[in-house]
């Protein structure tokens, strides 16, 4: 996951990697659902969240329409995309094929470091369900995810994983019932206790298994809550 992003100061230039915290910022809010699918981006608002410049904004922005985290499009500018079921089909097709190659490589070659890392996401995650803090719970959930593709030191498999955790969380605001999480904290717990014990292939199919009951679970559309742009990322502007 991107390092959270802080405002940068008013000042005549920006800071060396403004534009990439304005990345990591709008890549972590779709993530966790604070920019709801189909809303719009808007250079000046974001430039005014970030205390930067529009430019250093729109360079953020074509570089998330590289990864396909946003959408381009002609006289509407930047939005947060609508993926259908049928992207969702194509995404959990990826899905299966690169976190099952990740999770036959792994299993039995956790350090117990490893191990502890994950294990701590995991209790967060179920902390943070329980005390029914839904970005929290889907942000960890998300990490958990990219930190198995982290650990099989494929960085390919990284950046893949990188590309499909956005559309998986629009996918999750638009067709799953409202009150479930993104993932469920004991799935995660059941799959990290195969990998350190069970043979490669079975901690794939647990993990196919996994992925394959989130995917069932997008039956309904659903009604998104919209969030003002301005305050979305207003602790930016607390902190500015």
């Amino acid at each position: 996951m991107k390092a959270r992003a802080t405002a940068a100061p008013a000042a005549p230039a920006a800071p060396a990697g403004a534009a990439d915290r304005v990345y990591g910022a709008v890549y972590a809010a779709v993530l966790d659902h604070r920019l709801p699918p189909g809303m719009r981006l808007r250079e000046e608002e974001l430039a005014q969240s970030f205390a930067v410049s529009r430019t250093l904004v729109r360079q953020a922005l074509h570089k998330l329409a590289q990864d396909g985290v946003i959408t381009l499009r002609p006289n509407r500018g930047a939005v947060v995309p609508e993926p259908t079921r049928r992207d969702g089909e194509h995404v959990f097709d990826a899905r299966r094929v690169v976190e099952c190659e990740v999770v036959r490589r792994l299993a039995g070659r956790l350090s117990a470091e490893q191990v502890r890392a994950l294990q701590a996401i995991v209790d967060a995650e179920d902390r943070a369900t329980k005390s029914q803090n839904k970005q929290e719970a889907i942000r960890l959930s998300g990490e958990f995810h990219l930190q198995l593709a982290h650990m099989s030191g494929n960085p390919i498999f990284v950046r893949l994983l990188e590309e499909l955790l956005p559309t998986t969380s629009l996918l999750m605001a638009l067709y799953k019932a409202p009150g479930e999480p993104m993932c469920v904290a004991h799935s995660h717990r059941k799959l990290l206790g195969m990998l350190g014990a069970k043979p490669g292939a079975q901690a794939a199919v647990e993990m196919r298994r996994h992925l394959n009951e989130i995917e069932h679970s997008l039956t309904r559309p659903a009604q998104p809550e919209a969030t003002p742009l301005r305050d979305v990322f207003k602790a930016y502007r607390k902190h500015a």
